[in-house]
């Protein structure tokens, strides 16, 4: 029986990949931050926005899939041969100025997560994180590369087990879950973050990407619209590695805010500026096992978004350039490619070392996200829904339904946010 279980685990894992991986690195430092930041000003207020996020962010993810593994080709690639270049080219280096600002914010948590539990010198260790991050995506072979990012994603339990550790009163955290609660015009610009943070345009690259990669790296896949046959196989692992990624992303996300709602605000706490400061403000509170929890969980959070930031901007560029993209290539190979990962990375580590405030860069990136998001899922709703990209496998209605709903949710809450201020 329970070598049975154990099969069907290992089976259920070896089909997890991109959605996973998507999913976890939703959760990064900056995202930590954001939630940790909702949860110690608002408490359970608003929980309700990760039940919302669910299944928008499910289909938006799946419909970039669908892209990927129906074309063969990327997001901006598909994007550029549908609309008006200019106007992809301008939402490209809106991805890549927010992903920047967010590579800087994400290596400057782990080193003050890194900090905080060893002593040693904060930016040092921003530096060797950097460094190590940027090595293993240039030289590590891609099949590898991809496995260790899956792992990575278990580090993601540690937010899970905070709850276990703090108490909770789970009465006031069911009914933030099920009653929004939007109080204040501050309430308003934080929705946008946690929406700018949980629904984010790099993931949309970089799921698109990865699926194109899958198709590129077995010998035996072809793009659906050549291989029509591996339709029924190639949909049903996209589904469940993409609502089991996203239901882990935004269940970590509910446990870091329900544990920051339990501690932090209710101590009074409701002030936080960095994930870093979110894990030391609970040690008082929660006890030493949280505090390590919690930094071991910016650390390996970090490991896996700040490559997935970087690809992503490096596969939006590549593609709007036609460049030859792809991890599976060697770096002399794929040269505009690996330059953009590597100079995003770079200005990264340049960010934690100027003066520029990055936790303030950080939050505002996460509402410009929120803003930039609406046109590129306007974009990426059109490519899925035309025959001439997806031939006869356009989005289904469903899937067309919760795409543009969630668009239009995003839209509504960008608008709202720029009406209050």
């Amino acid at each position: 029986m329970r070598i049975g279980m154990r099969l069907r685990s290992v089976a259920l894992f070896e089909q997890l990949g991109p959605g996973l991986v998507t999913g976890a690195a939703d959760d990064d430092p900056s995202g930590i931050a954001t939630y940790s930041q909702a949860g110690a000003q608002f408490g359970f207020g608003l929980l309700w926005t990760m039940i919302l996020t669910y299944p928008l962010m499910t289909a938006v993810q799946l419909a970039s899939a669908h892209i990927g593994r129906v074309t063969g080709c990327g997001l901006a690639k598909n994007m550029g041969d549908l609309l008006w270049r200019p106007l992809v080219t301008g939402l490209v280096v809106l991805l890549f100025v927010a992903n920047t600002i967010n590579i800087g914010a994400d290596l400057a948590a782990m080193g003050s997560a890194a900090e905080l539990a060893t002593g040693g010198s904060a930016h040092l260790f921003t530096v060797a994180f950097a460094i190590a991050s940027l090595l293993l995506q240039m030289f590590l072979p891609y099949r590898r590369y991809a496995g260790m990012l899956k792992w990575l994603t278990l580090t993601l339990l540690a937010y899970v087990a905070l709850v276990f550790i703090v108490r909770v009163d789970w009465a006031a955290a069911l009914r933030g879950m099920v009653v929004p609660e939007i109080a204040g015009e501050t309430a308003v610009v934080t929705i946008v973050a946690v929406f700018g943070t949980t629904i984010s345009p790099y993931l949309f690259f970089w799921q698109s990407a990865q699926e194109m990669e899958q198709v590129a790296l077995d010998p035996k896949a072809r793009p659906l619209t050549k291989a029509p046959s591996q339709a029924r196989a190639a949909f049903s692992r996209m589904r469940l590695d993409t609502f089991f990624g996203m239901a882990v992303s935004n269940l970590v996300a509910l446990a870091i805010m329900i544990g920051t709602a339990a501690t932090l605000h209710a101590a009074g706490k409701v002030s936080i500026d960095t994930a870093a400061d979110a894990a030391k403000a609970l040690e008082p509170l929660a006890g030493k096992f949280a505090f390590v929890l919690f930094s071991l969980g910016i650390i390996g959070t970090g490991l896996l978004a700040v490559p997935v930031l970087a690809e992503s901007a490096a596969y939006a560029i590549g593609e709007t350039r036609g460049w030859k993209c792809g991890l599976d290539e060697r770096p002399w190979e794929a040269v505009g490619f690996y330059s953009v990962i590597a100079l995003a990375t770079l200005l990264g580590i340049a960010i934690d070392w100027s003066p520029l405030d990055p936790i303030k860069a950080l939050f505002w990136s996460a509402v410009v996200n929120g803003v930039v998001a609406v046109p590129i899922m306007v974009a990426m709703m059109v490519v899925v829904s035309r025959h001439s990209a997806m031939g006869k496998f356009t989005a289904s209605r469903s899937l067309r339904f919760f795409g543009w709903t969630a668009t239009a949710v995003m839209a509504s809450a960008a608008a709202a946010m720029i009406f209050v201020q």
